[in-house]
Protein backbone atom coordinates (compact mmCIF):
# COMPACT_ATOMS: atom_id res chain seq x y z
CA UNK A 1 0.00 0.00 0.00
CA UNK A 2 1.36 3.55 -0.75
CA UNK A 3 0.80 6.09 1.94
CA UNK A 4 0.74 9.46 1.26
CA UNK A 5 1.80 12.17 3.77
CA UNK A 6 1.83 15.87 2.71
CA UNK A 7 1.03 19.56 4.06
CA UNK A 8 -2.35 20.96 2.53
CA UNK A 9 -2.39 24.58 2.06
CA UNK A 10 -6.01 25.23 1.84
CA UNK A 11 -9.02 28.11 2.76
CA UNK A 12 -10.46 28.26 6.17
CA UNK A 13 -13.64 26.54 5.13
CA UNK A 14 -11.06 23.55 3.65
CA UNK A 15 -9.34 23.53 7.37
CA UNK A 16 -13.25 23.41 8.58
CA UNK A 17 -14.32 20.47 7.39
CA UNK A 18 -11.14 18.71 7.53
CA UNK A 19 -11.08 19.54 11.43
CA UNK A 20 -14.93 18.56 11.20
CA UNK A 21 -14.41 14.92 9.79
CA UNK A 22 -11.50 14.27 12.13
CA UNK A 23 -13.97 15.06 15.14
CA UNK A 24 -16.64 12.96 14.03
CA UNK A 25 -14.26 9.64 13.27
CA UNK A 26 -13.08 10.36 16.90
CA UNK A 27 -16.70 10.57 18.03
CA UNK A 28 -18.07 7.48 16.24
CA UNK A 29 -14.60 5.79 17.63
CA UNK A 30 -15.53 6.69 21.66
CA UNK A 31 -18.85 5.52 20.40
CA UNK A 32 -18.13 2.00 19.12
CA UNK A 33 -15.49 1.90 22.32
CA UNK A 34 -18.43 2.93 24.94
CA UNK A 35 -21.12 0.40 22.80
CA UNK A 36 -18.44 -2.35 23.74
CA UNK A 37 -18.30 -1.31 27.19
CA UNK A 38 -21.72 -1.45 27.35
CA UNK A 39 -22.12 -4.83 25.68
CA UNK A 40 -19.53 -6.78 26.69
CA UNK A 41 -17.94 -9.45 24.13
CA UNK A 42 -19.70 -6.98 20.98
CA UNK A 43 -17.72 -8.16 17.88
CA UNK A 44 -16.64 -6.59 14.95
CA UNK A 45 -20.02 -7.34 12.88
CA UNK A 46 -22.03 -5.87 15.73
CA UNK A 47 -19.53 -2.44 15.91
CA UNK A 48 -20.92 -1.97 12.48
CA UNK A 49 -24.27 -2.46 13.15
CA UNK A 50 -23.78 -0.19 15.42
CA UNK A 51 -22.24 1.94 13.30
CA UNK A 52 -25.09 2.44 10.83
CA UNK A 53 -27.53 3.08 13.33
CA UNK A 54 -25.52 5.99 14.68
CA UNK A 55 -25.16 7.50 11.14
CA UNK A 56 -29.12 7.11 10.78
CA UNK A 57 -29.51 9.01 14.16
CA UNK A 58 -26.70 11.66 13.98
CA UNK A 59 -26.83 13.58 10.67
CA UNK A 60 -23.00 14.74 11.04
CA UNK A 61 -22.21 11.13 11.15
CA UNK A 62 -23.81 10.58 8.01
CA UNK A 63 -22.26 13.47 6.42
CA UNK A 64 -18.89 11.55 6.75
CA UNK A 65 -17.94 9.56 3.79
CA UNK A 66 -18.40 5.97 4.85
CA UNK A 67 -15.25 4.79 4.38
CA UNK A 68 -13.99 7.13 6.88
CA UNK A 69 -16.94 5.33 9.28
CA UNK A 70 -15.70 1.92 8.99
CA UNK A 71 -12.11 2.86 9.76
CA UNK A 72 -12.81 4.59 12.63
CA UNK A 73 -14.67 1.68 13.68
CA UNK A 74 -11.96 -0.80 12.86
CA UNK A 75 -9.31 1.39 14.56
CA UNK A 76 -11.59 0.91 17.80
CA UNK A 77 -11.79 -2.90 16.83
CA UNK A 78 -8.41 -3.07 16.77
CA UNK A 79 -8.01 -1.28 20.21
CA UNK A 80 -10.49 -4.16 21.76
CA UNK A 81 -8.49 -6.78 19.64
CA UNK A 82 -5.14 -6.04 21.08
CA UNK A 83 -6.29 -5.84 24.66
CA UNK A 84 -8.09 -8.93 24.61
CA UNK A 85 -4.88 -10.82 22.98
CA UNK A 86 -2.57 -9.27 25.99
CA UNK A 87 -5.45 -10.83 28.40
CA UNK A 88 -4.42 -14.01 26.56
CA UNK A 89 -0.82 -13.70 26.32
CA UNK A 90 -0.68 -13.28 30.43
CA UNK A 91 2.04 -10.54 29.86
CA UNK A 92 2.72 -9.27 33.57
CA UNK A 93 1.18 -4.97 33.89
CA UNK A 94 -1.40 -3.37 32.33
CA UNK A 95 -2.79 -4.34 29.45
CA UNK A 96 -3.90 -1.91 27.60
CA UNK A 97 -7.46 -1.31 28.03
CA UNK A 98 -9.08 0.19 25.39
CA UNK A 99 -9.01 4.41 26.06
CA UNK A 100 -11.53 6.92 24.80
CA UNK A 101 -9.24 9.35 22.52
CA UNK A 102 -9.56 13.20 23.41
CA UNK A 103 -6.98 14.59 20.41
CA UNK A 104 -7.26 12.74 17.62
CA UNK A 105 -5.28 14.58 14.77
CA UNK A 106 -6.11 11.98 11.42
CA UNK A 107 -8.84 10.83 9.56
CA UNK A 108 -8.64 8.05 7.15
CA UNK A 109 -10.46 7.92 4.15
CA UNK A 110 -10.03 4.20 1.65
CA UNK A 111 -10.20 4.46 -2.04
Amino acid sequence: MIVLEFKAKGKTTQYSAIDEAIRTAQFVRNKCIRFWMDNRGAGQKQLYRHNTKLRAEFSFVNALNSHACQVAVERAYSAIARFYENCKKAIPGKKGYPRFKKNCRSVEYKT
